[in-house]
């Protein structure tokens, strides 16, 4: 590769933190529902199933929210490097909260530190990723996609970490661990961070002794292209809730419905989490290379355009999902059947497609879009549409036990796929809107 597109290697380091603290937080969510739903002799919390879903619904949900007000306070008092500093101890102590004792009290606690945590952790380590590229480069959306491999690293070997000691152990132990790889990504970045960041993110931008201190009013351009980051946003609310069916509808009707015994050896449920992020980092050096290649030549996709693609994917994937309710016996299942292990295998892959046009690409967008005194702040917007997407998906995985699982599959796979046409018939408009960024 030619010198001019190497990364700088400050975007290494940001990746070993994140993919650690990813390794913490899936390593948890892994576990969570299984936890809440198992009965307490079995080391569980004995919740009914639509308690626990929706649970972990708003769980997950209050995770995406916080960044919004741990964006502002970076931007305007912290800067980035405390506050994700800040963040990851508040998630590490969450987690030895989780692993303690099997009581309510340390339930909640344990949760309710690492939604806190994680609104100073997620928007910051973005916004700093973005930092390290000038306005215009055309590394950035690279760059996204090789720190998002980073993630799903984290993301992938903790279900198989977390998961192996919680079967093995009890719960507990795969609490403890996934604490311990927050440990290990803080301890990272706060002692080789100085050395590849330098000062960056050390001074929050609202301080006046930031250099690119900005106390101006929004021009009309800064106002246009924050627009185009909302209206972007509203859109991916759709696709993270149908994502996150992952975590809670797809998690129960794997364990439940879906064949998986291979070569004798039945495959623990919470395994099936590290697939996406298995494929991700299959295919992240793929889409990172192709981004690269098509920028370097002028042709590189807009980003509506990729989002968009990346919603029918989405859909695509749960039409596999109806598949496998149809080999079942379609709204009358054969409670006897179970489904073959591909269709949920394919559902993932297709999932990772949307992901990979979608999340890394979004993050990249609002880097190059937001005005630099709101960065953080926008990144928290961004990762708002999480908030709202979990709440309604934890809903929605709570009504998939009544309504049937065939009739949820279809709905998603068919708002996904009309939404994400709608997107693309936007692009020339929000290109226009985003004044040439996008």
């Amino acid at each position: 590769m030619a010198k001019s597109l190497k990364h700088p290697k400050g975007l290494y380091l940001l990746f070993m933190t994140e993919m650690w603290e990813r390794f913490s937080y899936y390593g948890m969510r892994a576990l969570l529902v299984l936890y809440l739903t198992q009965s307490v002799l079995e080391g569980g919390m004995g919740f009914s199933e639509e308690n626990a879903t929706l649970l972990y619904g708003f769980f997950t949900g209050l995770v995406y929210m916080t960044p919004i007000i741990g964006g502002w306070l970076a931007d305007r008092y912290l800067g980035q490097r405390r506050a994700i500093t800040i963040g990851g101890i508040t998630m590490m102590l969450g987690q030895f909260c989780l692993a303690s004792t099997n009581s309510v009290t340390m339930l909640y606690l344990g949760l309710f530190l690492l939604i806190i945590g994680n609104g100073f952790f997620k928007p910051n380590i973005s916004v700093l990723v973005g930092d390290l590229y000038e306005p215009g480069d055309k590394r950035r959306d690279s760059a996204f996609t090789i720190f998002y491999m980073g993630i799903n690293i984290g993301a992938g070997l903790s279900p198989l970490v977390c998961g192996w000691l919680g079967m093995l152990y009890g719960y507990r132990a795969g609490f403890l661990a996934a604490g311990i790889g927050m440990l290990i990504g803080q301890l990272i970045f706060n002692l080789i961070g100085p050395k590849y960041l330098g000062n960056l993110g050390s001074v929050a931008v609202g301080n006046k002794n930031h250099p690119n201190a900005q106390n101006h009013p929004l021009t009309k351009e800064e106002k246009d292209r924050t627009w185009v980051i909302i209206i972007i946003v509203l859109f991916c609310v759709f696709f993270w809730a149908g994502f996150e069916q992952a975590g809670s509808s797809l998690t129960l009707y794997t364990e439940k419905y879906i064949n998986r015994n291979v070569f004798g050896f039945e495959i623990p449920t919470a395994w099936f989490q590290s697939v996406n992020s298995f494929f991700i980092v299959l295919l992240a050096p793929v889409f990172s290379m192709l981004w690269t290649f098509l920028a370097t030549r002028n042709k590189e996709p807009g980003v509506p355009l990729k989002m968009g693609l990346g919603m029918i994917m989405l859909g695509v994937g749960f039409l596999l999902m109806v598949m496998a309710c149809l080999q079942r016996g379609g709204d009358n299942p054969d409670e006897t059947v179970k489904a073959n292990l591909l269709f949920l295998v394919g559902t993932y892959l297709f999932h990772t497609f949307g992901e990979l046009l979608l999340s890394p690409i979004g993050l990249s967008m609002v880097t190059r879009l937001a005005p630099v005194k709101l960065a953080s702040l926008l990144m928290g917007v961004w990762f708002l549409s999480s908030f709202v997407a979990n709440i309604i998906g934890g809903f929605v995985a709570s009504y998939a036990s009544r309504m049937g699982a065939m009739s949820i599959f279809i709905t998603i796979a068919a708002i996904s796929v009309m939404l994400g046409l709608l997107l693309i018939s936007m692009n020339k408009w929000l290109f226009k809107k985003s004044h040439g960024t996008l």
